[in-house]
């Protein structure tokens, strides 16, 4: 399977998967080798984790216009339709979403913008995010790529936060 591809066509992120993990704790030998992938998929594995490389192009134009059928199709393109929270021209983000993860984001080279329900902050080289299962999205404002690596592990949301 690819460990790499372009979601959303010319306008989406790159993914470059680097490792993942499929229990914890994660077992270590000498002989398991690498780790299998089932393709690009946005969330780590069942009780497990997910690094990976994230290359996010410029937003421009067209990722305006998405409409929430487009953007859900871009997310099950990483089997994940039911994370995107795209609900029309009130969404602050064409690819809002939420995952039952814990995700380190740190961002590696060029800036961009974080959006939350509430608020939105720019994040730039060296800079370090962690999510907490909350809907966001990622907007990259500039006319440069944007590097993040992503450590993804994965949660369950305690009652009430579902």
């Amino acid at each position: 399977m690819p460990r790499y591809q372009r979601i959303g066509g010319d306008i989406g992120p790159m993914f470059h998967e680097v490792w993942n993990t499929r229990a914890t704790p994660a077992p270590i030998d000498a002989d398991s080798g690498e780790p299998h992938e089932e393709g690009i998929q946005l969330a780590p594995p069942r009780n497990g984790t997910r690094i990976r490389v994230l290359d996010i192009p410029p937003d421009g134009d067209k990722l305006k216009d998405l409409t929430p059928e487009q953007a859900r199709a871009h997310f099950a393109e990483i089997g994940a339709a039911d994370a995107s929270s795209h609900s029309g021209s009130e969404t602050k983000h064409a690819h809002m979403h939420r995952t039952e993860t814990i995700d380190y984001g740190i961002v590696l080279e060029g800036e961009v913008v974080l959006i939350m329900d509430e608020g939105e902050t720019t994040v730039r080289a060296g800079d370090i995010v962690i999510q907490r299962g909350t809907n966001h999205g990622w907007a990259n404002r500039t006319n440069e790529n944007c590097r993040i690596a992503f450590i993804l592990i994965d949660g369950q949301f305690a009652d009430g936060l579902a």
